[in-house]
């Protein structure tokens, strides 16, 4: 998680050397992954998943979050997302993905605010004709910036206020650093029958573990850890009315972790599956309760969230801690002729 606004005031009398290695340390996972609605940000959670999309040939999908507006100004994540099959009519029994994603997360003030782009591939095996294997690997360009104008320093507290015309004396190279960064991930899913449907799958970030520092090697050498990820979920179909969809995410990164679980569940509006409400509950572990609501119509899914924390944090900002917003939208090229679809799946 972020570090708390509240505590800024108190955080801006540490020497800033410090500050920004807590920053760095604490807040890189969070940068890494900041959505509730995990599920519909699927490139990121894994490059397994791109292009993993039985019943279309392509997706792409927005998400937006609003965080900790309450506490002082807020922490925004925002990313864009696609990713294509590619070669779907000539493996009989597979085919490959290509995407790509945007990140971008603004943190607090603006003082420090990343900026990422990712490019990945994958390929899918039919395993008989009920199961698939998916394996994916992503390459992206991370770029993170501080503007050292909004920062108060120590050294510039003269007992009475910060001032600004007092000299910092800290050892600051710079102002924005970039670096490369690898990912990779496996998925499995069991398509048991037209009613039910499982999927689980593992990925590992920051495989090169990538240096993160705005001061000189000699300074700092902080490097991002790896970042170890697990997701499960599956899709029942109920009295032909309803598809009930369980998720669990869990996230470790070094010695922080997150658990997010709950599920959604669709409800045929319109007889056919083209119209669609969407209502759900999720929560994480220690932080959130997380209502979902959504609607689907045709190929287009608009979905929102709040996260109502229920950690001590509440205490500060009255429970009111994120809402977010997802827009995805799946198609089928002209071309596909109805090919499209290798493998059953639960839909009504």
């Amino acid at each position: 998680m972020k570090p708390l606004q509240s505590y800024q005031s108190l955080i801006l009398r540490l020497p800033v050397f410090l500050v920004i290695q807590l920053v760095l340390l604490s807040g890189v996972a969070a940068q890494d992954l900041n959505f509730s609605q995990y599920f519909n940000a699927p490139l990121v959670v894994n490059p397994a998943n791109t292009g993993f999309n039985p019943d279309y040939d392509y997706r792409v999908g927005g998400n937006y979050r609003n965080q900790w507006a309450s506490v002082g100004n807020p922490y925004k994540t925002m990313g864009l997302w696609g990713d294509t099959k590619l070669f779907a009519n000539r493996f009989e029994n597979g085919w490959m993905g290509l995407g790509g994603s945007i990140l971008k997360d603004v943190a607090g003030s603006g003082s420090l605010t990343s900026t990422s782009g990712y490019l990945s591939l994958a390929y899918h095996q039919m395993l008989g004709y009920k199961s698939l294997l998916s394996a994916g690997f992503s390459a992206g360009f991370v770029t993170k910036r501080i503007d050292l104008s909004k920062l108060d320093f120590d050294n510039q507290w003269n007992g009475k206020f910060f001032d600004i015309t007092l000299p910092s004396n800290e050892p600051f190279t710079y102002s924005q650093t970039s670096y490369l960064d690898l990912q990779m991930g496996l998925n499995y899913a069991l398509f048991a029958s037209e009613n039910a449907y499982f999927n689980a799958g593992i990925s590992i970030m920051h495989l090169n573990k990538p240096l993160e520092t705005f001061f000189s090697p000699a300074v700092s050498d902080n490097k991002v850890d790896m970042r170890y990820s697990f997701f499960a979920n599956a899709s029942i179909k109920v009295q032909d009315i309803w598809i009930v969809n369980p998720n669990i995410y869990y996230s470790r990164m070094g010695n922080a972790s997150e658990v997010v679980l709950g599920f959604n569940a669709n409800r045929d509006l319109s007889g056919d599956g083209m119209q669609q409400l969407i209502l759900g509950i999720y929560y994480r572990n220690k932080d959130a309760a997380i209502p979902v609501v959504g609607y689907q119509i045709k190929d287009l899914k608009i979905t929102v969230n709040y996260d109502a924390t229920i950690s001590s944090l509440k205490n500060l900002n009255g429970t009111r801690g994120a809402y977010e917003l997802s827009i995805v939208k799946h198609g089928i090229f002209p071309s596909s002729s109805g090919k499209s679809v290798k493998c059953p799946t639960v839909r009504f």
